[in-house]
């Protein structure tokens, strides 16, 4: 489960403050001392009860006009404050069941019920409320292929909340977790740390009752301008593709090459000619994916 870190102060800190303490100590949260640091600030800011109230009224006064503060993370998701070394603040709301937000657009759209990892680590307090609570699992990242229906050794820890105050450290590719809605509206506050590199490793989502993994939850723009290169039948693109297909470092856009081609051919026997290369490839990922494809194409 997340790890929880003791941070201990009844200093209140003003969030540009915050913000500028993190860009001086440069978190990284694989680094003890940095991370310590960085529960520091975060501890100093949950502090401060009148913030990030201010800060929605000022938002809502000018119409959400102001283009620093911005979110492409969902909708109950609040960019506090511009990235500065891969490192940016966010406020998460998360509603209770009794909240009208939920009943209008359902448990999913806040992520409740979707148990999932993270492809990046990040520290989280508990800000306002009594916190949404978790199934919290883990499991060995290094051991899994990343298949559709791949059944990874799924530890469970414990159902266990982030309480209001505390301060929590999801370990990348470690912390499984399926959020359930607290009892009332709640606020947690998150140190985000963007690894360039992150794009490359896959975050999954998972069935706990079966115990597999169900997709893959993070696609790149690589996969996307492939798919979309291929869908145009240029020549050039295709065999890009071909190329990535037999050759890419990446498993997950090696995939993405076979099932961007498939949907060119119109002949089943064309499909599964292309799907039985893919099988045999020598990458797991692939030869699993594959079997399905041909399967399907048989029934």
């Amino acid at each position: 489960m997340p790890r929880l870190i003791h941070a201990i102060s009844d200093e209140i800190c003003q969030l540009e403050e915050c913000i500028s303490g993190l860009a001086s100590i440069n978190f990284d949260p694989s680094c003890e001392e940095r991370l310590s640091a960085a529960a520091l600030w975060l501890r100093k800011l949950n502090n401060n009860r009148t913030f990030l109230g201010d800060m929605l009224i000022d938002q809502l006064k000018l119409q959400h006009r102001n283009p620093a503060i911005e979110s492409g993370y969902g909708p109950q998701a609040v960019v506090l404050g511009p990235m500065h070394d891969d490192v940016f603040l966010r406020a998460n709301i998360w509603p209770s069941e009794r909240d009208q937000c939920f009943r209008a657009s359902g448990g999913q759209t806040f992520v409740y019920g979707v148990p999932h990892d993270h492809n990046f680590s990040f520290l989280t307090s508990g800000y306002l409320g009594p916190g949404y609570r978790s199934d919290y699992y883990e499991y060995d990242y290094e051991a899994v292929a990343g298949y559709e229906g791949e059944k990874p050794r799924l530890r469970f820890i414990e159902r266990g909340g982030l309480q209001q105050d505390e301060i929590a450290l999801y370990r990348a590719h470690v912390d499984i977790h399926s959020q359930i809605p607290p009892e009332s509206l709640s606020v947690s506050l998150n140190i985000m740390h963007v690894d360039p590199a992150q794009a490359w490793f896959d975050q999954y989502g998972f069935d706990f009752e079966a115990g597999s993994i169900t997709r893959v939850l993070s696609p790149n723009s690589t996969e996307v301008f492939l798919r979309v290169a291929v869908a145009t039948g240029h020549r050039e693109a295709l065999d890009l593709a071909e190329q990535f297909g037999r050759s890419h470092p990446s498993d997950r856009l090696r995939l993405a090459s076979y099932q961007a081609r498939s949907l060119l051919l119109r002949c089943n026997a064309d499909r599964d000619d292309l799907w039985r290369e893919a099988e045999l490839s020598g990458c797991l990922m692939l030869a699993e994916t594959a079997k399905g494809k041909r399967a399907e194409l048989a029934s």
